[in-house]
């Protein structure tokens, strides 16, 4: 065996010790027990995966996509699984994203954790949704919801599907919420379409309870149940929507092209609003040159 096969060999099971040692690092967490990262149960016809980090405000690591994942796949092929809930812990926050810091920490000691981490992550983010959540065919908010792409705060394009479903927003909304990274709360979130029905927090128990109740769920029954409890909630029912006086702004400033000319568009109006968000662009530099979606 010639030196370069030796080398070959060596070169390849160094790669995969050294793969071994992230997905090993990965799945540790100084926060809580791996095992308890993620709740996978099965309840009735449905299965529920509660994401268990509160204190990280349940953000994502490598153990919780692979579990969540693996997990999916059997519900898929079980017969008698016909309804998926998925749900935060903590009543904080439903998932703040990818654990970010626990990457770059590891990556301050030259780990090469982030290509293991986003491989496994936007595995399962294909199948299931952004993050988690806003792809799938129903989704929920409460009075509580807050929703934002706060990767773009750090000159980052919003991922893991935004790119589909923020353009497809009522005018040009979503460009805006791409660029600016602003925060939707309550009912707002609702109203522009990222949630198909608002609940109140206090009543997502029982909506969980008559869900796992359905003993054949269907599109329909699911719907059903969920049209009772929006119908019933009153909270910030009369309240006007936080961005309604700024759309047309929004619809102006925010309908070119390249962010270049947005950032012209912005310095035009010159309005407070417009200017308020011109500064974040520019501190964040997200304009790259690059076309938008």
């Amino acid at each position: 065996m010639g030196y370069q096969n030796v080398w070959r060999l060596m070169s390849r099971f160094n790669s995969f010790r050294r793969t071994n040692i992230i997905l090993q690092h990965l799945r540790m967490s100084k926060h809580t027990e791996a095992a308890e990262d993620v709740l996978l149960e099965k309840k009735g016809c449905a299965g529920v995966i509660t994401l268990n980090r509160p204190k990280l405000l349940n953000a994502l690591n490598l153990n919780m996509t692979q579990q969540i994942y693996s997990q999916l796949k059997k519900w898929e092929q079980d017969p008698e699984t016909s309804l998926i809930i998925i749900k935060g812990a903590g009543g904080k926050a439903f998932c703040a994203g990818g654990d970010i810091r626990a990457i770059s920490d590891a990556m301050k000691t030259k780990q090469k954790l982030a290509e293991v981490f986003f491989k496994e992550e936007y595995i399962l983010n294909n199948a299931i949704g952004v993050g988690i959540s806003v792809h799938g065919q129903f989704r929920v908010a409460t009075e509580k919801s807050v929703f934002s792409m706060p990767e773009t705060a750090i000159g980052l394009f919003p991922d893991v599907g935004g790119g589909y479903f923020l353009p497809r927003l009522q005018g040009k909304l979503g460009y805006f919420l791409a660029l600016t990274g602003f925060r939707l709360k309550g009912r707002d979130v609702y109203r522009v379409g990222i949630a198909t029905h608002f609940v109140d927090s206090e009543k997502v128990s029982m909506l969980e309870e008559d869900l796992v109740a359905l003993k054949s769920p269907s599109k329909e029954n699911v719907a059903d149940v969920l049209e009772t409890y929006h119908t019933q909630s009153k909270i910030d029912q009369d309240k006007s929507f936080i961005l309604e006086e700024h759309l047309d702004k929004i619809n102006r400033c925010f309908s070119a092209n390249t962010v270049e000319q947005i950032i012209e568009n912005l310095q035009q109006d010159g309005s407070p609003f417009a200017l308020e968000q011109l500064k974040f662009l520019i501190k964040t530099r997200v304009q790259n040159g690059n076309q938008l979606i």
